[in-house]
C-alpha cells in the first residue's frame, strides 16, 4: 500500500495524504502529467476517471470526469498555479459542470503536489488547503480522504508498467466520449522544438505528410487567434489533392493550440483539435484531443486508418526534423 500517512489539521485546513513507491521521481511526476496514466489512478477504484483536457503548464486547465458503477459521473476540473517539473506543482481544484466549466456552488480548493526521492524511490506529497470549515467538512465528508486512499493504492500498477507508456511506442488512440478521441505519442524532441515543428510552414511540408508518395504544395499557417490556416497535399505524379482548412480558436505557445478542421470543398461538419504539449522523459508528450459532431463521423473517421497515418507522420518528424544532423 503506497499511503503511508494522512494528516487532517483543522486548525490549518488542511488534508495532507503522502504517498512513496519504488520508482524514481521523474517517474512519478510522469505519472501526473500523462492523462493516459493520471486517469488510470485518479479517483476512487469505483469511479474511474477520463481526462478531455490536461494542460500541465501555469494558467493550463484540466477536465475529468469520473463515472461510477452505476453510469452516474461528477466532473472535475484543475487549474494550473505553479508547475516546477518533476518537483511541484499547484492547482485550483473544484467540481465541475458537465461541460466542464467550474461550478461554484461547491466548494473549491486548492492542492499541491509535491515530489522528492528517497532512500527507496520517490515520494509525492499531496495537500488540499481548503476555505474554511464548512467546506472542510463537506468535501471530506463527501469521502474525499477515501477518494485520495483508493486513487494511490491504484498507483503502483501504473508507474511500474513501462511497457504501456514507452517512448518508442506509435502514436495510439483512445476514445473519451461518444464525440472525442485522444491521439497520443511522445515525440523524441523538446516542446520548443515540436511547437515549432507544427507552426513553421517550412518544417511542416517536411513531416505533416501522411504515407509515402504525398507532397504539401499549400501551407498557409494560422499564428494569431482569429487566423485561419489552409493545408493541402498532392500525390507525386498524380492528380489526386485535398486539403483542410479551419481556424485557430487558442493558443498558448509552446504548449497549447485549440483549432477548427474541415475539408476544403465541403459543406460537412468540423471538428476541433485540441493540441497539447508536455515534457516527459524522453522528449515531448504530444496530445491531440479531436472533438467530433456525433459518433458516427467519429467511429467514420477512425475507420479511415487515421492513427496510422498520423504515426506515419509522426515517426517522419522524428527522422526527418528533429533527428541530429
Amino acid at each position: 500500500m503506497p499511503v503511508t500517512s494522512v494528516t487532517k489539521d483543522p486548525a490549518q485546513l488542511t488534508l495532507t495524504v503522502v504517498a512513496d513507491f519504488p520508482v524514481t521521481q521523474q517517474r512519478l511526476w510522469d505519472a501526473y502529467a500523462d492523462p493516459r496514466q493520471l486517469e488510470r489512478f485518479w479517483g476512487p477504484v469505483e469511479w474511474p476517471a477520463r481526462f478531455s483536457r490536461h494542460d500541465m503548464f501555469p494558467g493550463g486547465r484540466s477536465i475529468y470526469t469520473m463515472t461510477g458503477p452505476d453510469g452516474e459521473s461528477s466532473t472535475g476540473s484543475w487549474a494550473f498555479l505553479t508547475v516546477d517539473a518533476p518537483h511541484f506543482f499547484e492547482v485550483e481544484d473544484g467540481f465541475a459542470h458537465d461541460d466542464g466549466m467550474p461550478n461554484d456552488e461547491l466548494p473549491h480548493m486548492r492542492m499541491t503536489f509535491s515530489f522528492e526521492g528517497t532512500d527507496t524511490g520517490s515520494r509525492v506529497t499531496m495537500t488540499t488547503h481548503f476555505g474554511s470549515v464548512e467546506d472542510m467538512q463537506t468535501v471530506i465528508g463527501m469521502g474525499m480522504e477515501e477518494g485520495l486512499r483508493s486513487a494511490a493504492s491504484q498507483m503502483d500498477d501504473v508507474i511500474t508498467d513501462l511497457a504501456s507508456f514507452a517512448t518508442s511506442l506509435p502514436a495510439s488512440a483512445d476514445i473519451l466520449s461518444d464525440t472525442q478521441v485522444r491521439v497520443a505519442r511522445v515525440i523524441r524532441g523538446s516542446v520548443e522544438q515540436v511547437w515549432r515543428a507544427h507552426h513553421e510552414p517550412a518544417l511542416l511540408q517536411r513531416w505533416l505528410l501522411g504515407p509515402d508518395g504525398w507532397t504539401m504544395p499549400v501551407c498557409e499557417v494560422a499564428l494569431a487567434v482569429g487566423d485561419t490556416y489552409r493545408y493541402e497535399w498532392a500525390r507525386e505524379g498524380g492528380d489526386d489533392r485535398f486539403g483542410f482548412t479551419g481556424e485557430l480558436l487558442a493558443s498558448s505557445e509552446p504548449h497549447r493550440s485549440v483549432t477548427t478542421e474541415r475539408m476544403v470543398g465541403t459543406d460537412g461538419p468540423s471538428t476541433t483539435n485540441e493540441l497539447t504539449l508536455t515534457p516527459v522523459d524522453g522528449g515531448t508528450l504530444l496530445s491531440v484531443v479531436i472533438t467530433y459532431p456525433n459518433a458516427e463521423v467519429r467511429d467514420m473517421i477512425l475507420a479511415t486508418g487515421m492513427t496510422s497515418g498520423m504515426e506515419t507522420s509522426y515517426a517522419r518528424l522524428e527522422s526527418a526534423v528533429l533527428a541530429p544532423a
